[in-house]
């Protein structure tokens, strides 16, 4: 939801111009307006600079000349009244008659009658005298700009006779006329801005009549309009990316095609590769029932014969026991079959009972008779809530894989914390190659594959793993870190949730 005073986030008062066309606009008014302003600033430096550049040059020479003419006719030291008149005889031959003051070392006379004029500055009189030749100086006073022009009277042959001539200048006329100057131009500058305004206006719209026409086509084709084109206009930068969308478009209704037709094809092999599954699950659960009764038949004869093996030939005794034996495999292998088709079918479920996991331990490798074979490192006890015979046929898959694949010792270790218990099972065989520990729990998978058939039906791991998933637990395979030899870890929640039929949530 937008807040209040709040539009496409940014503020409401923002004046940032956000289209293209008002950011051309805004550019060519910025860089005219700098322009302009540049001259401008330019154009008054350089009149400003003639103007008073003329202005002292010509009071500098009408000075120079009037004090020429009259210096001859001044006595030498002057006496006060004499000072006086010069500084009139100076001013009144002068253009506009301004202000001049005389000064003999402490003797000094105004032509208006104020030799103290502050306009005669102290570094204008120093420059004066140090220098011996003419000077000159710009001040202000009461916002009025003058020019003092002050110069030394020399006699004959440029000796210094220490009389000085400065006259105060005002410049009101050259201010004023540089400043109708500036105003002449600044009047100027706002038909310039809107000229530019409406040159920038018509080019904005040259310049984006293609690319609105290229937004126009990429949103319709991000709409899924694969069919949309460009028509390229001209030969310019636009056009050649005009004919680029067009590549581009061409090459993405060809790429889209094919991979319609692609995930059609992988669609339909997934759907006959799921029935094909489906068939095959139903065929192996089928199969496996179908077994069940020609096995119970099997097994009593089998045990008959098995029992009656000492009063038969041998040759006929080595056949008893071997019938037996095959007979037991076969009963396995279909039983197997049969709780793997209860997994596949989501038919398995727990019969929790309050058990003592590590006594669980013991009496599924007393009933194998792995005691001597096995060593363990259990607690004396781990009250747990398991399905019992589901764990002692994980433990029994997980031991005996041990046993036929690894090599002596095989350590069954329990640990119990944080709700959690913790069955590890490790032998010190070759361990488990990098390409077996991603496929070990896969069903009937063989690491070599000329393994003997009586070495197991390759689903003793995934029976394991699935009740471990029924326990809400997990079943990981890994190779032991300390050296030679692989390490099964059953992981169970010691309380696992129930739901409906002792089925873990």
């Amino acid at each position: 939801m937008r807040q209040p005073g709040r539009r496409s986030g940014k503020p409401r008062g923002s004046r940032v111009p956000r289209g293209l066309r008002a950011r051309l606009v805004v550019t060519f008014v910025l860089v005219a307006l700098i322009g302009t302003g540049t001259a401008t600033a330019l154009a008054y430096r350089d009149a400003r600079t003639a103007v008073l550049s003329r202005t002292q040059e010509a009071a500098q020479e009408d000075l120079r000349t009037r004090v020429a003419a009259l210096a001859p006719d001044v006595d030498v030291p002057p006496d006060p009244r004499s000072l006086a008149a010069l500084a009139r005889s100076v001013s009144s031959g002068l253009t506009g008659a301004p202000l001049v003051v005389a000064r003999y070392e402490n003797l000094k006379a105004a032509s208006d009658g104020s030799p103290d004029d502050p306009r005669v500055t102290a570094e204008l009189r120093a420059d004066v005298r140090v220098s011996g030749r003419m000077s000159f100086q710009r001040v202000t006073r009461d916002g009025t700009p003058y020019l003092v022009v002050g110069t030394p009277v020399t006699y004959e042959g440029g000796r210094p006779s220490r009389l000085e001539v400065f006259a105060v200048t005002p410049l009101r006329a050259e201010e004023r006329d540089i400043a109708a100057l500036l105003t002449s131009v600044r009047d100027g500058l706002l038909p310039v801005l809107v000229l530019t305004a409406v040159l920038a206006l018509l080019a904005a719209r040259t310049v984006l009549r293609p690319v609105r026409d290229l937004g126009r086509a990429t949103r319709r084709l991000a709409e899924g309009d694969l069919g949309t084109r460009v028509e390229p206009r001209g030969r310019d930068e636009l056009a050649d990316l005009a004919r680029d969308f067009n590549t581009t478009a061409d090459a993405l209704q060809t790429t889209v095609a094919e991979l319609r037709d692609q995930e059609a094809k992988a669609r339909e092999q997934e759907a006959r590769a799921r029935e094909q599954e489906a068939k095959a699950r139903r065929f192996v659960a089928d199969v496996s029932h179908e077994l069940r009764t020609p096995l119970a038949a099997m097994t009593m004869v089998a045990t008959v014969l098995d029992e009656d093996a000492d009063r038969l030939t041998p040759d006929a005794a080595h056949a008893a026991r071997t019938v037996s034996a095959e007979t037991a495999k076969l009963t396995r292998l279909v039983d197997d079959l049969m709780e793997m088709s209860r997994f596949d079918a989501g038919v398995a479920r727990l019969h929790l009972t309050e058990a003592d996991l590590a006594a669980t331990v013991r009496s599924s490798l007393g009933l194998r008779a792995w005691t001597d074979r096995v060593r363990t490192e259990l607690p004396d006890s781990a009250p747990a809530l398991i399905d019992v015979r589901r764990i002692d046929v994980t433990l029994a898959n997980l031991v005996g894989n041990a046993l036929r694949h690894g090599a002596p010792p095989v350590t069954v270790r329990l640990t119990t914390g944080d709700g959690l218990a913790t069955v590890t099972v490790s032998d010190h065989g070759p361990g488990l190659a990098p390409d077996v520990v991603a496929h070990v729990f896969d069903r009937f998978y063989k690491a070599d594959a000329a393994r003997t058939r009586s070495e197991g039906s390759g689903l003793g791991t995934a029976i394991a793993l699935e009740n471990a998933r029924l326990h809400g637990g997990t079943v990981e395979a890994a190779n032991r870190p300390e050296g030679p030899g692989a390490v099964f870890t059953l992981r169970l929640p010691l309380r696992p949730a129930a739901g409906p039929e002792g089925e873990p949530r």
